[in-house]
């Protein structure tokens, strides 16, 4: 059966839409109200882009929330379950957003761009909405818009060399999350040291959403003595990585402690933040499911699944397969997803019924991320 997305006004388009048109992209999701880039339709050679050269992502889907005013700082730590202590301005924190339940709204990088402004770079969800109606509430004297910025992903082991022949070897001594603003050839941008891969690499941040198809064209023809080629956040890559995909993964109920990201929940702080009190009854009571790994048997699995795919011990359901796909470097069938603690164990046997032709498949939990043979 082949699907297709609707192209029209409604939904927004990135500064790269053009380019990635070009380039041959041959299918898009929506993603924070825009459309975005998930195949170019060659997934083997995307991957190996990503695990063994360079590619260059789409990922303007990757919005920013600017919290700007003499209460940004105060907002910022009032959103996020994490303690951040002191904040420098060019270094960034992977800082979790919970509602007044704990449960997980967002999990986005905030990036201190100067003493009064602050951006989140936010997942899938509404995170501007959040941040006015809060700011709102408390009476903080802030502003919030979405900034004209849209990043550029430069991924993989040879993204080193290729960021560094455009800007210096400067970059080379960014530290993870870190950011410093630039230019190439007159285009504004800040150049930060991140992107949703374990393979390495930048993100371009453009700050002029007209000149999107002059920084894609520069980058792509920096990249080609390192092979560079299009791709978008990968599918396998993030699954053998154990990349928590913030929507997918998760569920109406999730909170931080399930999904692995119980270290950054500081109850000990003695300043408030949404959330608090809720999270501190989840930590005494105990969570009661686990982001976990599956290595699942049968035949290569094609990746992506349309649903959440139930995970039995016999007749009761203990959890959902959330994405699946064979892994290259595993060489068996990979998937990730939420499960009762009592079969959280690596090695604990499950059932997993799918919606494919193999029907319902018996799998293995395993940890994460997936380990990789030499």
């Amino acid at each position: 059966m082949s699907l297709g997305i609707a192209i029209g006004a409604r939904v927004r388009k990135s500064p790269y839409f053009d380019k990635t048109i070009e380039d041959g992209v041959t299918s898009f999701s929506v993603y924070n109200h825009m459309y975005m880039p998930t195949g170019y339709g060659d997934p083997l050679a995307e991957y190996d882009r990503l695990i063994n050269g360079v590619a260059m992502w789409d990922v303007a889907v990757e919005r920013q929330v600017s919290l700007k005013g003499p209460d940004a700082e105060k907002l910022a730590r009032y959103l996020t379950t994490r303690d951040l202590g002191a904040l420098n301005i060019g270094q960034g924190r992977y800082v979790p957003l919970c509602d007044h339940r704990g449960t997980l709204i967002n999990d986005p990088v905030l990036l201190p761009i100067a003493e009064d402004e602050y951006w989140l770079s936010i997942a899938d969800s509404d995170v501007l909405l959040f941040s006015r109606a809060i700011a709102a509430e408390r009476g903080f004297d802030v502003s919030i818009h979405e900034p004209d910025v849209s990043p550029l992903a430069i991924q993989g082991p040879k993204a080193v060399e290729v960021v560094s022949d455009l800007f210096g070897d400067w970059v080379r001594d960014l530290k993870y999350f870190g950011h410093r603003e630039a230019r190439l050839q007159g285009i504004p941008l800040h150049v930060a040291r991140s992107g949703w891969s374990k393979q390495g690499g930048y993100e371009l941040y453009l700050m002029d959403g007209q000149r999107g198809g002059e920084l894609w064209d520069i980058v792509k023809e920096a990249g080609q003595p390192y092979g560079i080629g299009p791709g978008t956040p990968n599918y396998i890559e993030r699954l053998e990585s154990g990349l928590v995909s913030y929507g997918a993964d998760t569920d109406d109920f999730t909170n931080p402690y399930e999904v692995g990201l119980g270290k950054f929940v500081s109850l000990g702080r003695e300043d408030d933040f949404i959330g608090k009190e809720a999270l501190k009854k989840i930590h005494a009571d105990g969570i009661k499911r686990q982001f976990v790994g599956y290595k699942i048997e049968g035949e290569a699995l094609a990746a992506g699944n349309q649903h959440k795919w139930p995970v039995k011990n016999g007749e009761s359901h203990i959890g959902f397969v959330s994405a699946s796909a064979w892994s290259p470097r595993v060489q068996s069938n990979i998937g990730v997803g939420l499960v009762e603690t009592a079969f959280s164990e690596p090695g604990s046997k499950v059932t997993i019924q799918t919606d494919t032709e193999g029907g319902d498949l018996s799998a293995t939990v395993s940890k994460l991320p997936f380990d990789i043979p030499a």
